[in-house]
């Protein structure tokens, strides 16, 4: 049976589609992914992402256990607040999940991490902590007892701070990738769609009320289909399609990622300086008529590939993916995807097509 969110009632008030989306009954579209997808970029939209799970690490020795889990260097956190993002990674450093980890100080961490992983992450950072003597002095409390709720768009943070007074002088001053504690809410300026807003970590008993503040300041709600199409034309991967255990982040245009500078010992940096990646991650832009999607043939100069994500991208009018391919594979390149029995021309981009309302990759005329 599917689990549901706080927010469940909300969603069936409102005329949400419901679909099972890793184990979740959550909301596709509440009557148009296209104009909610629009909504996000021109105004304000807000998404149930309670499925999601804040892990609180603490303890003496939280940061050291977290230098040795991820394969960001958490050390480089240095301001109450700051967040980063990060990979973890098996040994083979096939990625187990990618996540958030917020700051707060070098013994009061949180992570959020992706709902399809997350049972399997809680068990996975406990096994690796049970090997470190006196369990690593940490502490990992899962909070499923928090709700989440992302707020996105170029009106978006305004909205938030009406809807909820005090927390614009709580959180005005943040920059990307920060948090503040206001009260027991955690506003973080952390998003997945490419637009301004914040992330909302809160108890999962005052959900429905700051859902409903938000629609009284005008937020939409938004389902999981406009924050898919969000998301690619932003250049983010998605757990699952762009990623999973059996790549890499070297492979996953995660490079950036991937602390390598500080020297420390984390879990698959061997095996990442053992096996340089002989395919990368890159962006797509379809130049003939059609419609890309996930697991597609590519065909290049260098050899096969395959797309992991692709979708319509309202924004730019035009179709793009993300794909992966050999490494000789350069930007400006065309290459040729397999679309129904066809191959259509497609060039290669970098991965963020639109970023705050700015179309970043101009589509053929």
């Amino acid at each position: 049976m599917a689990k549901q969110t706080p927010l469940y009632p909300a969603h069936l008030a409102a005329g949400a589609r419901i679909v099972d989306f890793a184990g979740w009954d959550m909301p596709i579209h509440y009557g148009s992914q296209l104009e909610e997808h629009k909504q996000v970029r021109a105004d304000a939209g807000m998404f149930d992402v309670s499925h999601m799970l804040p892990i609180d690490i603490s303890g003496a020795g939280a940061q050291a256990f977290l230098q040795k889990l991820l394969a960001n260097n958490v050390a480089k956190l240095t301001e109450p607040g700051k967040a980063l993002y990060s990979c973890m990674l098996r040994e083979d450093a096939g990625i187990l999940d990618d996540l958030i980890v917020y700051f707060f100080a070098t013994d009061d961490y949180r992570i959020v991490v992706n709902a399809g992983t997350a049972d399997k992450d809680v068990a996975w950072m406990r096994q690796q902590a049970g090997k470190l003597p006196g369990g690593g002095n940490v502490t990992i409390n899962p909070r499923r007892d928090l709700a989440i709720i992302a707020v996105q768009g170029p009106n978006a943070q305004a909205k938030v701070w009406a809807a909820l007074p005090g927390s614009e002088t709580a959180s005005s001053h943040l920059k990307y990738f920060q948090a503040a504690r206001f009260g027991e809410l955690m506003l973080c300026s952390t998003g997945y769609t490419g637009e301004s807003g914040f992330e909302l970590i809160f108890p999962a008993g005052r959900a429905l009320d700051i859902w409903n503040a938000l629609a009284a300041q005008g937020v939409a709600p938004i389902g999981l289909g406009a924050r898919d199409t969000l998301r690619l034309e932003a250049g983010m991967n998605l757990y699952g399609l762009d990623m999973d255990e059996s790549v890499g982040p070297l492979e996953s245009g995660l490079a950036w990622t991937v602390d390598l500078a500080a020297g420390r010992d984390f879990i698959g940096r061997a095996a990442l300086e053992a096996h340089p990646p002989t395919q990368q991650l890159v962006g797509l832009l379809l130049e003939d008529r059609g419609v890309l999607r996930s697991h597609m043939p590519v065909f290049t100069a260098h050899g096969a590939g395959e797309t992991t994500s692709g979708s319509f991208a309202p924004s730019m009018n035009a179709s793009i993916a993300f794909a992966r391919v050999p490494v000789g594979v350069a930007l400006g390149d065309t290459v040729e995807v397999e679309v129904r029995g066809k191959r259509l021309k497609a060039r290669v981009t970098k991965m963020s097509f639109v970023r705050k309302g700015k179309i970043l990759v101009q589509a053929a005329n």
